[in-house]
């Protein structure tokens, strides 16, 4: 291996080999100086000696980005607790925001609420309006007025318990008096201001924390509440979860009310009629940004009504009565290097630029997404600021913004700076990693490569995809994790199933991972004991997990309360299989066939499931290949039957329900959330398999048919009795 900074030879002087081993060094060196000072607090080499080395791991990566490692420390804050935190389970899982970027985005947002819940056009539609602080989000569960545990968002369902360092922060209460609800969980955010941060990075020797939102979410995390103690935390009250009785019958009303109890809630928050006004207070809002003291990077727009709110619920992962309105985008002008294609775990050919970096929005941006060939011929602005005609070739100046503070894009070309010898650029139709044709389907924005599983970029990218928080999430097997094995010949992970054979197969093996450099005793346990934990997984998980196009978290949590276990769900697919029709060329005919088919029509039928997905998902299950890897997988688990999410059994619990007509009293929108959130399933076709239509003015065939079938009809009185909204 190189020496440590390769002998001192400047960085422009390193071949590829030397800035490799050098990095690597560098990296190791560096996460283990993060994890001396911000998990066990005792540094193990001086604050001057730290900077030296990042600043020289930072160099190289920006000589050799294409070296530069995904989770490089140079990227990161702090380390990982040594142990972690013990888990918390939400007694009322903790959502995430839809996201508007234009006026006519908020619009459409009062639009939907209204839609949703009928509103005349004269009904006055209350929202409030308040700062969007960028911050780590904190729920602080009360029982009878006392503090009795704090829990960081997690993955929404699970979160880590911080309960002790949560009584450090000063404007968390610790106990409650007054009329207080028996149990009342509060959420809101933990942040750090400017002047603060700003403190605690000179007193540290200005390195510490990137910006104030890291700042207060390491210093949250820390194993040691005298750390997070000693550290300038502050919190805001902004909503709440589980509660024993109502707060108040708004929004306002509540948050005011968690003022009174002693919680901090931001003095912005306003009280809206109309989108006018709302937009009104954004534009308010941004133009105090710079002088707040801390961080926002939007404003939260809530539906004030919280009888409004019970009824327009939840989608799968954000409320329908809440919208974040992000500020706009910072941008930056830079270099675009070259343009490198990606091969995703569908065979997408996704075109990345590698950029010359820069600081957008006090992030370094080195990499953007193209989005694909259309987008770089300049013939699709995918949402963006690329004009007809502008192509984006490798060498030119563009312009880079991070769309929602998020994702770095390229917004525009400065065709004034583009070199006299400038190529534009052929996308490529021979996959870069297996050499397989890539071929673009009609009607598809996304070139293919066809090489399945014999493509090495598809398969790692597929377990990549496995092991993801929403998927399987198993601590210790990551990105990088998965790529390594992936190229282990001892003990290789090439396929999910290999996952859960690994320890055996390690018992078995003379080349044991205990033995092998960067890992030891203690690390393999942790993998394996984390490996097992997983083998109990629920339905939606391991659905969403397979990786298969077409069927995201949201159809996989449809697939998984529609049939409840894996075995119905199994038996479906191979019905739907075993039609004739399906093996038939995929034309109109076929379609029309299969659409009068009853296996097909099972899957069809599922409001929110489409002939697409289904295709998608059938296909994927006849691939011999495919099916017996999913086998093999299935045999090494076990897979819990889907949970209702309703508390409480209903008269229609575990039934299928159809609507048809015309609803007078409810929308057709809210009738389907009320009836989920009852724990019925809602199917968009009438089949022997439907337990109750529910007819109003204008029913047409769905009724003939569920007469004939022996269903159950009734009419929308009775269906707003049993909604309880008679």
């Amino acid at each position: 291996m190189a020496q440590a900074q390769s002998d001192g030879q400047p960085v422009e002087k390193l071949d590829r080999d030397e800035a490799a081993a050098e990095m690597a060094e560098l990296s190791a060196r560096v996460a283990r100086a993060n994890r001396a000072y911000h998990t066990q607090d005792a540094p193990e080499i001086s604050d001057a000696d730290y900077d030296a080395i990042k600043a020289r791991l930072i160099a190289l990566e920006a000589a050799f980005p294409d070296l530069a490692r995904p989770d490089s420390p140079s990227t990161q804050v702090g380390a990982a607790p040594a142990e972690g935190f013990g888990k918390v389970t939400h007694a009322q899982r903790m959502m995430s925001l839809g996201n508007a970027f234009t006026e006519e985005d908020v619009q459409d947002f009062t639009a939907r609420v209204r839609s949703f819940l009928n509103l005349p056009a004269d009904t006055v539609l209350e929202v409030t309006a308040e700062p969007k602080i960028d911050g780590l989000s904190l729920s602080l569960r009360y029982e009878d007025g006392v503090l009795v545990q704090a829990a960081t968002r997690g993955d929404g369902t699970v979160g880590e318990n911080v309960t002790a360092n949560a009584r450090t922060i000063a404007d968390i209460p610790h106990s409650l008096s007054g009329d207080v609800p028996r149990i009342l969980e509060v959420r809101g955010e933990v942040y750090m201001d400017h002047q603060d941060f700003a403190a605690l990075n000179a007193a540290e020797g200005g390195r510490v924390f990137a910006n104030p939102r890291n700042a207060a979410a390491g210093s949250l995390r820390q194993i040691d509440p005298g750390v997070t103690a000693r550290r300038p935390l502050r919190y805001f009250a902004y909503g709440w979860g589980e509660l024993s009785q109502p707060l108040a019958p708004t929004q306002m009303q509540a948050v005011e009310r968690l003022q009174a109890l002693g919680f901090r809630i931001n003095p912005l928050t306003r009280l809206c009629r109309n989108t006018a006004e709302m937009i009104a207070v954004w534009t308010e809002i941004e133009q105090q940004r710079a002088t707040l003291g801390y961080d926002i990077d939007g404003v939260v727009y809530k539906v004030n009504d919280l009888a409004y709110q019970g009824r327009l619920g939840f989608r799968s992962t954000t409320p329908r009565w809440a919208l974040a309105h992000k500020f706009p985008a910072e941008t930056a002008w830079t270099r675009l290097d070259r343009i490198e294609i990606q091969v995703g775990r569908t065979g997408a050919l996704s075109p990345v630029a590698r950029l010359e970096p820069v600081t957008v929005g006090g992030v370094v941006v080195s990499n953007a997404t193209l989005h694909n060939e259309d987008y770089i011929a300049g013939r699709d602005n995918v949402g963006a600021l690329i004009r007809e005609g502008r192509d984006i070739r490798e060498g030119d100046w563009v312009k880079v913004y991070r769309a929602g503070d998020v994702i770095p894009k390229i917004a525009d070309v400065d065709l004034s700076r583009r070199p006299e010898d400038s190529r534009p650029y052929a996308f490529p139709t021979l996959c870069p990693e297996c050499g397989s044709e890539a071929i673009r389907e009609p009607g598809d924005s996304v070139r293919r490569c066809t090489g399945g599983l014999i493509c090495p970029a598809q398969a790692v990218e597929k377990l990549k995809h496995f092991v993801s928080r929403a998927a399987f999430d198993i601590d210790g097997l990551g990105a990088r994790q998965i790529e390594m094995f992936f190229a282990d010949p001892v003990l290789p992970i090439r396929e999910p199933a290999d996952i859960f054979t690994l320890a055996a197969r390690d018992g078995r093996n003379l080349a044991r991972l205990r033995n092998r450099e960067g890992f030891g005793e203690r690390s393999v346990e942790k993998l394996f004991a984390a490996i097992e934990d997983k083998r109990r997984i629920p339905l939606a998980r391991l659905i969403f997990a397979l990786g298969i196009r077409h069927v995201g978290e949201v159809a996989s949590a449809t697939l998984a309360r529609h049939f409840g276990t894996w075995e119905a769900l199994v038996a479906a697919i191979d019905g739907a299989a075993r039609e004739p029709a399906f093996a038939a060329p995929d034309d109109k005919a076929r379609r029309a066939t299969l659409s009068d088919s009853p296996n097909w029509a099972g899957l069809t039928g599922i409001d929110g499931v489409g002939g697409v997905l289904v295709n998608s998902l059938v296909t994927t299950f006849v691939q011999p290949a495919e099916r017996e890897g999913i086998d093999r997988l299935v045999a090494q688990l076990t897979v819990l039957p889907a949970q209702s999410t309703h508390a409480r059994q209903t008269e229609i619990s575990g039934k299928t329900l159809v609507f048809t007509g015309t609803l007078e009293r409810m929308t057709r929108a809210e009738a389907k959330a009320r009836a989920e959130a009852m724990g019925a399933k809602v199917a968009g076709s009438v089949s022997a398999k439907t337990d109750l239509l529910i007819a109003g003015p204008g029913a047409g065939s769905k009724a003939t048919k569920a007469t004939e079938l022996g269903v159950m009809v009734i009419d929308e009185d009775e269906w707003l009795r049993i909604a309880g909204a008679g």
